[in-house]
């Protein structure tokens, strides 16, 4: 019972201020306490048996009442009335209302102090134990966890306090953690006695607060641990430069300004000696709303004298200048009226300096403070700026890469629209990130023989550089393959074989994500069909004239590189003047939860802007802003043609058999159309073309052979046999009787070639609709 007892003793104050009675029935008073009496001045003997009411002044409030005292005054109290169970007794508890509020004033007034943050509390007992801490933690290092007082200063402190009863107010002491023993702080200390009612010594409250000396260390603390949490966030050079001005205006000074090399705003190194004329404000932060009047953001630095303290700045030092000094430096009135503020008290400037270059430098003003800078502020600007001149860097060299990226990327990317004969094309092309990661996604429209047009899109996997070196060589593979005038599913068939060669040549860590996707079709617009084929790539949108959507269902084969899988080919017949919408992932990602609901919104979007009879080129750009931004991590790429076709009077064919008298009648056949045509100009160059390409036929194909014209934006002569044999052009000898027929069909036309289909081969040649070249005057 022992530690019970030293409880009692140690909480009393507040129990012992309990009076208690006991009343029967009728009020009479049974029992009363000794606390009763003293709160009254009756003694037991003077009221048992009594009404309770006999002492009665009046009752307040509820719980309230005024008592009678035995010298004849009142006595406020508060009271409670319980009763017991089974017993018809009643027990009154009361305490003097003063002395509860007194208490609750303290209570309240205690957890104030200990929830402070800027203020450390702890309440010691008599033995100059912890009671209670708040554990502030902008105040650590004082007393605090139950233990008692370590440091032999300050416990010698609070002891005196506790032994005299006198306050302590305005100690400085030097203190150490019992978390930490080997940190210690200069802490300032206040230390007060506290006594019970009867003025007995009950323990010492102790008040621990950040020395004045220390608090510019723990501003500067602050605002170093500010600046690295705010700069370098970003990989903009002027969002980078414009957080490090903000990060010593205000807390350091009044006015903060960065200023950059030129070259280094577009990514490029500084020149190894910056003056004025090649350095740029580029951001300013002000408290004040004051800034040099002709300096200001984007505005070039006025060239600066030769001086020992501009000098220093270029050798890497960071220098403090008051006005006189400032003006001193400049030499020229008006130079020092253009660069300075109206009026300030002091500057300073850093170099920006990293990697061995001076980008440009910080500046911090005081203008409205008169304080001067001290050392440790040189020391804090200089580490700041340290820390902001790796950031600037940092963005710097991402800029540099960035548009080295954008601009080979750009010269891979084809035009923006063209214009043929089978359609009118418009491709748009928008980096990751809001314009800041290039990646591999392309489009590209690629005019085909025979009015034909191939529509390519197509996304490799990755960013930067590699990603968009790997496209160019996909795209000029697509080219060359184009060229050869392979059916869509052979041609992909060939170009995974690439890709999946270009991974074998890669670096081990880099060929599991060589791969790409691609869809490739081609559109004739003579028969109005469309033959296409994806290789893990989404099928593209068809808006009809009309504004409503066409369907086209495509299986599409692995994405390129993986292989072991055909690419089948499905063919459409497009009505002229339909809007076809290529597109790669990263649009229908765009702010959609699915890729169904992603491609339902951009389906919406073109169906509502192609009906609008903007340009092509402005209705991808409002298809774009419509959808919204892509994913960060995903570039897009849009490619839109509205096609057309090759009215059907344009067109003549004949199919003729194996014999070689038809080629007279072929001839004839052709004169006839193109004079119907009103191109007689050109009767005598096609005649002889489709002598020697039929004779060739005949001779070596056998038949039936296929004769047709098509008239354009050039003339088209084509002929079609059976057999797949590869058509040489080759110079013939004089002794030769023969092989003179494709040289001289090379001759008379501006281009020729052949492609292959299911069951034979198509040579074709192409004319301009012009007079006859120069070099066949003399033969008319």
């Amino acid at each position: 019972m022992s530690g019970l007892s030293d409880h009692a003793d140690r909480g009393s104050s507040a129990l012992d201020a309990l009076a208690t009675a006991v009343l029967g029935e009728g009020g009479a008073i049974l029992r009363w306490s000794r606390e009763a009496a003293r709160l009254l001045g009756y003694e037991a003997a003077e009221v048992l048996g009594r009404p309770v009411r006999e002492l009665i002044e009046d009752r307040a409030a509820p719980g309230r009442a005024r008592l009678r005292h035995r010298s004849g005054g009142t006595v406020d109290v508060t009271y409670r009335v319980l009763r017991p169970a089974d017993s018809a007794e009643l027990l009154v508890l009361a305490a003097s209302t003063r002395r509860l509020e007194d208490q609750e004033l303290g209570a309240s007034l205690l957890r104030a102090l200990l929830s402070q943050d800027g203020i450390g509390v702890a309440v010691h007992g008599p033995d100059l134990a912890v009671l209670h801490a708040n554990g502030s933690p902008t105040v650590s290092g004082f007393p605090h966890g139950g233990e008692p007082v370590d440091d032999s200063a300050v416990e010698a402190s609070l002891r005196q306090v506790l032994e005299s009863g006198k306050p302590l107010v305005g100690a400085v002491r030097r203190m150490r953690s019992p978390q930490a023993r080997l940190q210690e702080r200069t802490l300032g200390m206040s230390a007060l006695p506290l006594t019970d009612e009867e003025g007995r010594p009950t323990g010492v409250a102790a008040l621990y607060t950040e020395a004045a000396g220390e608090q510019p260390a723990r501003h500067h603390l602050d605002l170093l641990r500010g600046a690295a949490t705010r700069i370098g966030a970003s990989l903009d050079v002027t969002r980078t430069a414009q957080q490090l001005a903000e990060a010593v205006a205000p807390g350091l000074g009044d006015l903060g300004i960065v200023d950059l090399a030129e070259a280094v705003l577009d990514g490029d190194e500084p020149p190894r000696m910056v003056g004025g004329g090649d350095l740029h404000v580029v951001s300013v932060a002000s408290s004040t709303g004051e800034w040099p009047a002709h300096i200001g953001p984007g505005q070039p630095l006025p060239p600066l004298p030769d001086h020992p303290t501009l000098r220093a700045v270029q050798n890497g030092e960071t220098v403090v200048m008051t006005r006189a000094e400032a003006v001193a430096a400049l030499g020229d009135p008006r130079l020092a009226a253009d660069m300075l503020p109206a009026s300030f008290h002091s500057m300073m400037i850093s170099p920006l300096y990293a990697r061995g270059l001076v980008l440009g430098g910080l500046q911090v003003w005081r203008i409205t403070d008169p304080t001067p800078f001290t050392g440790e502020d040189v020391d804090l600007v200089t580490e700041v700026a340290s820390r902001g001149a790796l950031a600037i860097d940092n963005a710097r060299r991402y800029t540099r890469e960035y548009r080295a990226a954008a601009a080979l990327q750009q010269s891979l990317l084809p035009r923006a629209t063209t214009d043929t004969p089978a359609a009118e094309t418009a491709g748009i092309y928008r980096p990751a990130g809001g314009g800041a990661e290039i990646g591999g996604d392309w489009f590209d429209a690629i005019p085909l023989p025979s009015l034909r047009l191939a529509l390519v899109v197509g996304d490799v996997a990755g960013h930067g550089l590699h990603a968009a070196a790997r496209m160019g060589r996909l795209r000029a593979a697509i080219h060359t393959l184009a060229d050869l005038e392979l059916d869509p599913g052979e041609l992909l068939t060939r170009l995974d074989a690439l890709v999946r060669r270009l991974a074998a040549e890669a670096p081990p860590q880099d060929q599991d994500t060589l791969t790409a996707t691609c869809f490739y079709a081609v559109y004739d617009p003579v028969s109005r069909q469309c033959s296409v084929a994806s290789a893990g790539h989404p099928a593209p949108v068809i808006v009809r004239p009309d504004g409503t959507e066409q369907e086209l269902t495509v299986r599409p084969g692995p994405p390129l590189g993986v292989g072991g899988l055909p690419f089948e080919i499905t063919t459409v017949t497009v009505e002229p003047g339909s809007l076809l919408a290529l597109y790669t992932k990263g649009l229908v990602d765009a702010g959609a939860p699915d890729l169904d609901t992603g491609l339902r919104r951009l389906t919406d979007a073109l169906t509502a802007y192609a009906s609008s009879g903007a340009p092509l080129d402005e209705t991808g750009r409002s298809v774009l802003t419509g959808i919204g931004e892509p994913p960060a991590h995903e570039d897009t790429a849009l490619l839109l043609a509205r096609t057309r076709a090759v009215p059907s009077e344009h067109t003549a064919s004949w199919i003729f058999p194996a014999d070689p008298t038809i080629v007279g009648r072929a001839r004839e056949e052709a004169a006839d159309r193109l004079a119907a045509w009103g191109l007689d100009d050109l009767a005598f160059t096609t005649e002889l073309v489709v002598s020697e390409l039929i004779t060739n036929a005949v001779r070596y194909a056998g038949g039936p052979v296929e004769l047709r014209l098509i008239r354009e934006d050039v003339l088209i002569c084509e002929v079609t046999d059976p057999s797949n044999t590869q058509p040489r052009l080759r110079r013939a000898r004089t002794t030769d009787e023969g092989g003179r027929g494709l040289f001289l069909v090379a001759q008379l036309t501006s281009r020729w070639g052949c492609r292959y289909g299911g069951t034979g081969k198509t040579i074709w040649t192409e004319q301009p609709l012009t007079t006859a070249a120069p070099w066949m005057a003399g033969l008319v």
